[in-house]
């Protein structure tokens, strides 16, 4: 987009239209005496909001409206927010962050909309709070945006009324909304209401109503059937109570993306491009109609992004708009963006709102005349998507994003639109979906994990253009842009003294150096740390950890057995167990059973992995328990104990040295584990149930240990035995092994399948790779 004419959006002619409040002398001259009252202060505009307002005007005192936390009470949290590294020199002065609050910031507690009874000595309001999401669900974005606001006006007449209802003190309440409430508009957007016709008050029951409406929908039989069967297709090996969770975690999702959806499509229906700018414009609506005897400003920002000069350069807390598709440029995850080069991307510096709020704050505007501004940079200043790419490009040429970019080139964006890169992503999305199908029937390996986790690079890389372009689509394309003649004219307006620590003209500085020298360096520089230190961790990963010695009997470690400790699996077992004792005949035909018998095996153990055991163990009808047990003692032990992985032997050992209890738990029958005992402190096994005469009755005496079995089985001993499973530790393979990894402090995936792999990831937890041993087959000894 062009740069416009200067006539077109310079400042407002003073004989010409309307002329906005102006400033009268200096800021803290004129807040002087004032109390201003704050929402909003944890979130980043209100935080320096208060820093600015504290540090430079010390004739003024303030009041915050914060929410309790959980246990953390509102004084308590606005206490550890004066600790921060912006406060320091405030709260030094002040003889700490206590007694800076006790001097000069007054702590409402209370939210919205449950606004408590505000003081009576406000002098002006400044309402920061409001949900910032682009998608939030409907009733959350008009709970927040018009219900908290009309509460909060409400709360702030009676503080200033008497007892019969009567204003007897004008406040000047500031309301910061956002550009963006224009809407679906283009052109030119003047500083005034924008004109609707919509009811607030019917948007917001239709909004709470669509909530109950949805949640009901949510329970419904036919709902979580399709819900519980998602669930179940991942962990009904896990057992019910884990399916059962990811059946709620599933609805809750469900009921959230509804209610997004429903909010994105009323909000275009009516000309927004989504329900958080619907519901900021009709919070307007709620300040014009409600303050027609008040004071009364509207700041609107465009696209806050990190401070210019003050608190310091670069100075912002938390990722906005810009930021992700910013570092994900640099990491190689964007070949190319559906963007509008032309279109005007309007980024204003934090600190120019921080300094423009103060300057309205002090305005004295005409009762019952709403005041607006805009905060943005697009009219006088424009930066186009082109503009911020080739300063993103300019800068990760010059500082690649890890030291090992090396060949990997920066991608070139040749912004094709959106139609190209939305089927090149489908085709991408089909791919993943194709290939992870196939990957769930394929060997377990180091290879498969690796093609999985590619997999998963490419399913995050395609989540984060999809939530862009759902989300941003008509942003990445605007054709809008903000006049804002009443913010330069009020800009113009400040003291020459106040110029420098105050000023908020979006025409005074380069974008070069505000994005290569101040912004890109204050979102990627902080990742970079983190990620170094991420790096240092996986040395020694959070879960896996060296041991300490602790007190005997207090701390256990449970391992699994196959696939964890040694590599074999039930029907390998079997077979070593079951093979020597049948002539050669009975061999051949026991193994040709077996083999024919394999996919229905298989499918038994997807289904459910008890069904699948107990399968597998009706086979060993017949057999001597004393004899199998004599075979295992005398044959079996050495050859089953050199499959045992040696790095797993060897944390085995480093539990005992450490005091821990030892737990073998797999669902391999009893005499298989006899080798073991000398590791372990405790074995627990299937027990094969036998006839009076010492044969297996192909039937076991109690249920598998396998699934949420051994979660139940661990939390049980824990209580016996008062052992601490926070501090505790678990061993396993497999996402059957889910249940029992989760009810342990210190949880380790180890080599494990896909399934596995990937709920430890999103965990936390550490994976390792024990090599095993793998000689050949010991069915085949004698």
């Amino acid at each position: 987009m062009a740069r416009p004419p200067a006539s077109t959006f310079g400042a407002v002619d003073p004989t010409h239209g309307h002329v906005p409040p102006l400033l009268t002398g200096r800021i803290k001259d004129l807040l002087a005496g004032k109390k201003i009252a704050m929402t909003g202060v944890t979130g980043f505009i209100g935080e320096q909001l208060l820093w600015k307002v504290l540090t430079e005007c010390p004739d003024t005192t303030t009041a915050v409206l914060v929410r309790r936390k959980g246990s953390v009470t509102a004084e308590q949290r606005v206490v550890a927010m004066l600790k921060k590294k912006i406060f320091k020199d405030l709260a030094d002065a002040a003889g700490g962050p206590a007694e800076l609050m006790a001097a000069r910031v007054q702590v409402i507690e209370g939210d919205l909309p449950k606004v408590p009874d505000l003081p009576r000595d406000i002098d002006v309001l400044v309402h920061c709070a409001g949900d910032v999401s682009f998608d939030p669900p409907i009733d959350q974005a008009f709970m927040t945006n018009v219900v908290g606001t009309k509460a909060l006006l409400t709360k702030l007449r009676e503080s200033c009324s008497d007892e019969d209802g009567t204003l007897v003190r004008v406040p000047h309440y500031v309301h910061v909304s956002t550009a963006y409430t224009a809407g679906r508009r283009r052109g030119a957007i003047p500083e005034a209401a924008h004109v609707h016709s919509i009811d607030y008050e019917a948007e917001t029951a239709a909004a709470l109503a669509m909530a109950e409406h949805i949640e009901a929908r949510s329970r419904s039989a036919e709902q979580l059937t399709v819900l519980r069967k998602q669930a179940e297709a991942l962990h009904r090996q896990a057992g019910y109570l884990t399916t059962s969770e990811d059946t709620e975690r599933r609805r809750l999702e469900w009921v959230k993306k509804e209610l997004v959806q429903a909010g994105t499509e009323r909000a275009r229906s009516l000309g927004w491009t989504d329900v958080y700018t619907f519901a900021k414009a009709l919070g307007e609506r709620v300040v014009a109609d409600l303050t027609h005897d008040m004071q009364v400003s509207i700041f609107r920002p465009a696209i806050v992004e990190s401070s210019l000069q003050y608190p310091h350069p670069g100075w912002i807390e938390g990722f906005k708009m810009a930021d992700p598709i910013i570092l994900a440029y640099g990491r190689g995850q964007l070949p190319e963006f559906p963007a509008s080069p032309d279109a005007v991307i309007d980024i204003i510096p934090c600190d120019y709102i921080v300094n423009g709020l103060v300057a309205v704050c002090a305005t004295q505007p005409a009762v019952g005349e709403v005041e607006y501004y805009h905060g943005s940079s697009g009219a006088r200043n424009p930066l186009t998507f082109r503009g911020i790419y080739e300063h993103v490009r300019n800068y990760f040429s010059q500082h690649p994003y890890t030291s090992g970019q090396g060949s990997t080139p920066l991608a070139t964006w040749n912004f094709p639109g959106a139609e190209p890169i939305e089927k090149l992503m489908w085709a991408a999305e089909k791919g993943v979906k194709v290939g992870n199908k196939l990957l769930s029937f394929a060997p377990r390996g180091k290879r498969t994990r690796a093609i999985a986790t590619s997999f998963d690079k490419t399913s995050k890389t395609l989540e984060f253009l999809g939530k862009y372009l759902t989300l941003y689509g008509e942003y990445l394309q605007s054709e809008l842009h903000f006049v804002d003649d009443n913010t330069l004219a009020l800009h113009n307006s400040l003291h020459p003294k106040d110029k420098e620590r105050f000023g908020f003209d979006s025409a005074a500085f380069d974008w070069k150096h505000y994005m290569e020298e101040v912004h890109i360096p204050a979102i990627t520089d902080p990742v970079r740390r983190l990620e170094a230190v991420r790096k240092r961790r996986q040395a020694r990963a959070a879960t896996f950890k060296d041991l300490k010695p602790a007190e005997p009997g207090t701390v256990l470690a449970a391992f699994d057995l196959d696939g964890t400790v040694m590599a074999t699996n039930v029907v390998e077992t079997y077979l070593w167990a079951r093979l020597p004792e049948l002539s050669p005949l009975r061999r051949m035909g026991e193994m040709a059973s077996i083999a024919a018998r394999l996919p229905l095996y298989l499918g038994a153990e997807r289904r459910d992995r008890g069904v699948f055991l107990r399968s597998i163990y009706r086979r060993y009808a017949g057999a001597d328990l004393e004899a199998l047990e004599a075979y295992v003692d005398e044959k079996l032990a050495p050859l089953i104990l050199d499959r045992m992985s040696p790095d797993a032997i060897r944390r085995i050992r480093e539990h005992r040295d450490a005091g821990h209890t030892t737990i073998l738990m797999t669902g391999a029958v009893r005499p298989l584990t006899r080798p073991f005992e000398g590791l372990f402190d405790t074995i627990v096994a299937a027990e094969l149930a036998t006839d009076e005469d010492g044969r297996c009755t192909g039937f076991l005496s109690g249920p598998p240990m396998v699934g949420e079995s051994r979660s139940a089985w661990l939390n049980h001993y824990a209580k016996l035995h008062d052992i601490d499973l926070g501090a505790s530790y678990g061993y396993a393979d497999s996402h059957v092994d889910l249940p029992m990894l989760s009810t342990v402090g210190n949880p380790v995936a180890v080599s494990p399948d896909i399934g596995l792999m990937r709920a430890a990831k999103s965990r936390g937890w550490s994976i390792v790779e024990w090599p095993e041993m793998s000689p050949l087959p010991r069915w085949k000894m004698s």
